[in-house]
């Protein structure tokens, strides 16, 4: 019984002492906190689609426990940007927008999270750009604010329609097309839908932002004019069907940054953190049967396979790539498969596998072009240059096929692994190479490469080979490519065709430098 008595004292005495504690007696807020940012800047959206969810931290810096009486967007209702308070969504029916009595811990701190989605007709109607503002208020009588950016571009959306079936249920539309060119139509299991006649020239008035696969009709070329610019939803792209063409030859710019004429294709997403993201985005898909496609003045990144270009080996006009930049591939920066590409001034970096891919045999004229890889997200198995004479097939048997010609002129294939060229050949198919006047990094320390296709002294393979050279890059990481004048790949090519000018339109020397770029002095 003594022993009941005195449990029962201890915890009356608890339950006095916690009724004392002002630990939880929370005061009015005067305007005393603190914010880690005084504006939100939510980067550029485009129109319609959400952003990426941005945070503020808001602290009590105060001995007490606080009560703020009222968090609230000043546009009110009437507001584009959507909070949420530690958690909190608010209260219907302004949920997102105002919060009323949040409490606050002394010394303690909280998130609020912001996001928004903006109708830029909402805001006005004649412009392709608004920047839009809002403010987030804490408090009443002594108010304090954190002001809300961002920056709302207008664009060309296309998309595939949302299909209604006779049960009721909803599909979005694929693609079908006869891809294999027997006479019957087959379903790519794609999502997307043809282009019409209407938007088969892209302009550089408005940005064009693609949801699944926009698909070139068969006999139709989608011009794209310089200054374009093309963004990509994820699992989308571009796909040229049989007779069909891409034509995306972009001009020269004047400015290095702002690459004004160039053409670019990207995902979908502006903010800053995702500007060098891999695998953001699908393909530029050129299909067998496609013809005369066309890349010029060209930047590329973030894709998942930067061109993907199938079929047509014989075809001296399937692919053309000209002064054009592909970076951040999840995959491939370009992969052929069976294919004819001829390929000048062209800068590839940063692949998941291979920068280029020439597989399953074909016709590859490369000159003058900086095939490298540095990519650092994880691990890769693959070089940066592959060249192979056959597929899997299905039942897991090889198939081979003649790699009829694979010529390299003036090249620089390198990267932070070695070897950086693998050369993968099966019998029953011809293996036709030449590196001519390039620059190579294959070292074989464990002897595992016995093929004599590795011959570097075999002429009639390798012709004026500089072999495991560090070619200087300004800086790789950033993809600058550009070689200075103390670079070994200076004044070591040969001169090729009318080729005169490099990547940037700067007149080569003679003779003339490795890679896509001319040699210069590095500024900082």
């Amino acid at each position: 019984m003594k022993q009941y008595f005195l449990y029962l004292l201890t915890f009356c005495f608890l339950i006095l002492w916690s009724s004392c504690r002002n630990d939880f007696d929370f005061k009015i807020n005067e305007g005393n906190l603190r914010f880690s940012k005084d504006t939100v800047y939510l980067d550029t959206v485009f129109s319609n689609i959400g952003s990426s969810t941005y945070s503020l931290k808001v602290y009590n810096t105060s001995d007490q426990d606080i009560l703020i009486p009222v968090i609230k967007l000043q546009n009110g209702s009437n507001s584009k940007y959507r909070l949420n308070v530690d958690g909190m969504t608010g209260d219907v029916p302004l949920s997102g927008n105002e919060f009323n009595d949040v409490e606050l811990l002394a010394k303690d701190s909280m998130y609020v999270f912001i996001e928004t989605t903006i109708d830029i007709q909402d805001l006005v109607s004649n412009q392709t750009q608004f920047l839009y503002t809002d403010a987030i208020e804490f408090g009443q009588s002594n108010m304090q604010k954190v002001e809300l950016i961002t920056l709302v571009k207008d664009a060309v959306f296309i998309y595939p329609q949302q299909l209604i079936n006779s049960d009721g249920s909803t599909e979005i539309e694929t693609l079908s097309f006869d891809i294999d060119q027997d006479g019957t139509v087959d379903s790519t299991n794609l999502q997307g839908r043809f282009l019409e006649s209407t938007e088969l020239n892209f302009t550089n008035e408005k940005p064009y932002v693609i949801y699944g696969y926009a698909a070139v009709p068969e006999g139709e070329t989608l011009t794209i004019n310089p200054g374009a610019r093309l963004h990509f939803h994820a699992n989308s792209g571009l796909l040229v069907t049989t007779n069909a063409s891409i034509h995306a030859n972009g001009l020269l710019s004047t400015d290095s940054e702002l690459l004004e004429n160039e053409i670019i294709f990207e995902g979908d997403r502006l903010e800053t953190i995702f500007a060098e993201v891999p695998g953001q985005w699908g393909t530029l898909w050129l299909f067998n049967g496609s013809t005369d496609n066309q890349f010029n003045h060209c930047t590329i990144k973030n894709s998942t396979v930067g061109i993907l270009s199938d079929g047509n080996e014989t075809d001296m006009f399937k692919t053309l790539i000209q002064n054009t930049q592909i970076y951040n591939s999840s995959n491939f920066g370009v992969l052929g498969r069976a294919t004819n590409i001829k390929a000048e001034n062209t800068v590839i970096n940063k692949s998941g596998q291979s920068s280029f891919a020439a597989t399953f045999g074909g016709h590859y004229d490369i000159v003058h072009s900086t095939i490298v890889n540095y990519w650092t997200n994880s691990f890769r198995q693959f070089p940066a240059l592959l060249l192979n004479n056959f597929t899997i097939g299905e039942d897991q048997n090889t198939i081979p096929n003649n790699l009829s010609t694979a010529n390299f002129t003036n090249c620089i294939i390198y990267g932070n692994d070695n070897p950086e060229l693998i050369l993968d050949n099966v019998s029953g198919a011809e293996f036709n190479f030449k590196f001519k006047n390039c620059l190579l990094l294959f070292s074989d320390n464990s002897n595992v490469f016995s093929s004599p296709y590795y011959n570097f002294d075999d002429l009639s393979l390798y012709d004026n080979i500089l072999l495991n050279i560090e070619p200087e890059f300004f800086d790789s990481s950033q993809n600058l490519l550009q070689i200075p004048l103390s670079s070994p790949a200076v004044s070591a090519g040969t001169t090729s065709g009318n080729l005169n000018t490099d990547i940037t339109g700067t007149q080569r020397s003679t003779p003339p430098a490795l890679g896509a770029y001319n040699a210069t002095e590095f500024e900082n």
